[in-house]
Parts: structure tokens; sequence; C-alpha cells
């Protein structure tokens, strides 16, 4: 069990974080601040360029820390938030399915980091050494 957690937890968390800085620094395809800023404030989110790196931010340190073990529920819950605010702001209207930009990726990052949250980041993680 241990080793499947650990498995899910860098999975999820490295992506979330690696999304954290698309928003920040423009990698791995993203539009970085002023990118992503403009899109918030298309959809309401102002100011854009502020939110987009409070976001971005979240992404990254959440993503980190539930990748890590390390605050385990604390990253978890900035990942649910995030996944509750994409699904509110831009998925939730598309309906269920990915494939018309609707909320299956965000409900199932949801869901995983929960279920992380409620049993535990496992044996390999910082909070298990603490």
């Amino acid at each position: 069990m241990a080793l499947g957690l650990l498995i899910i937890r860098l999975v999820i968390g490295l992506t979330m974080a690696a999304h954290g800085t698309q928003k920040l620094f423009g990698w791995f395809g993203g539009y970085g601040p002023k990118g992503t800023g403009g899109f918030f404030e298309s959809i309401g989110i102002k100011p854009g360029v502020m939110m987009a790196v409070v976001a971005g931010l979240i992404e990254l340190g959440g993503g980190l820390l539930f990748a890590a073990g390390l605050w385990t529920e604390v990253g978890a819950a900035l990942i649910i938030i995030t996944m509750i605010m994409a699904i509110i702001k831009v998925h939730g209207k598309n309906g269920y399915w990915v494939t018309s930009n609707g909320f299956e990726y965000n409900l199932a990052l949801l869901v995983i980091a929960l279920g992380v949250a409620l049993i535990g980041a496992g044996d390999y993680s910082i909070d298990a050494l603490m």
C-alpha cells in the first residue's frame, strides 16, 4: 500500500506542481502570469495577473507538499480548492466529460487528493518520518 500511495502522490502532486509552473513561469506550454491573467479576467476572476500568480503558487505549493507527503492534508486541501474553482469557473457548465471540456479530470484529481488525505500519505512520506 505504501508504494501505491507514493506513486499516486508523485504523479498527482508533480502534475499539479507543473500546472502551477505553467501559470507562474510559462513552463510546459503555459502562458505565464500575463496570459493566464488575461484568461482569468475573461472569466471574471480579477485582478487577473495577481490571481494567476496566486493560483500558480497554490498549485505549485500544494502539488509539492502532496508529492513529498509533507503536511499531506494541507497539500490535498490546496489541490481540492483549486479543482473546485476550476469546476465552478470553467468546466462545470460543460458537463462531465473532458472531451467536451467538462469536469471529469478535475473531479478525478479532487477525489484522489481527498482519498489520500483520508488514508494518509503512507510510509514513504515526510509525514511518516515526522
